[in-house]
Parts: structure tokens; C-alpha cells; sequence
């Protein structure tokens, strides 16, 4: 009985933890973001050291905007090319999604924790992506400050 007691409550913990994401917050979604790790369906984690691309968001008023790899460089800017993908952020139930479609394919990725330095999504394959907020890279002005 203290087992099932003991489920119960870490069941309610967890369920309870969750962020709920508001409209409000999803301009914090816009900017480069860079995976810090993965965790994987049977819990094991992948750790990323250093990124050679970065995710760009830029979502309107409306919910609505792109998701684009870039290549971060060494004096502050990012190589980009004309490829990215169609985002909508959907609010469903207590839930809140990315929905991506390209010409080729549609998916969606469920937003667990969104601030204004982290971003944690959930894929179809129960992968848990870690991202940290990022911003240019600038080796070239050492001790200056990156705009």
C-alpha cells in the first residue's frame, strides 16, 4: 500500500511541474537557440560541446513564423541559406506544440519548458531536446562586447 501511495504522489509531483506556456510567452521563443543535450526515451543523455548550427526563431504576434539552422562565426555573424521551415505554435488542452511543415512533411514537437534562457521541446520519438538561448559569437574583438 506505501508503494502504490508512493507511485501516486511522485505521479502527481511530475504532472504537477510541468510549465504551462502561455501565449505570453511565446516571444521568448524568438532568437538562436543552441542544444545543450538530449535525453532520450530510456533515459541515457547525449551532451553537445560545441554547435556548428544553431536554431533561429522568429514568431509574430499571430503565432505564426520560421525556424532556421545557422552557422555561428567566429566574428559574430551567421552563414544562413534560404532553407527553413513554416512554424505555428498550437494551444491545445494544457499542452502547447511546434508545429513545423516544409513542402515535403509536416511534424509537431510539444514545448515542456520555455524561459527566457531555456528551451526544452518533446519530438514523436520521446526525445527531450535541451536548448540554451545563444547569441553571437565573437572571437575577433576580444573583450568587447557582441551586438
Amino acid at each position: 500500500m506505501k508503494k502504490v501511495f508512493g507511485i501516486l504522489l511522485v505521479a502527481l509531483l511530475l504532472v504537477g511541474c510541468k510549465q504551462k506556456i502561455t501565449s505570453a510567452d511565446v516571444a521568448k521563443i524568438n532568437g538562436y537557440w543552441e542544444i545543450e543535450k538530449v535525453i532520450l526515451e530510456d533515459g541515457s543523455e547525449k551532451k553537445y560541446g560545441i554547435n556548428e548550427s544553431f536554431d533561429y526563431f522568429r514568431i509574430d504576434k499571430k503565432n505564426i513564423g520560421i525556424r532556421k539552422k545557422v552557422m555561428p562565426q567566429l566574428d559574430g555573424t551567421f552563414l544562413v541559406n534560404e532553407t527553413f521551415e513554416d512554424v505555428k505554435i498550437r494551444f491545445a488542452d494544457d499542452q502547447t506544440f511546434l508545429d513545423y511543415s516544409t513542402p515535403y512533411m509536416k511534424w509537431s514537437e510539444e514545448i515542456m519548458a520555455l524561459t527566457d534562457k531555456e528551451l526544452v521541446v518533446l519530438n514523436a520519438e520521446k526525445k527531450e531536446y535541451h536548448y540554451k538561448k545563444a547569441g553571437p559569437i565573437n572571437l575577433e574583438s576580444y573583450g568587447k562586447e557582441t551586438k
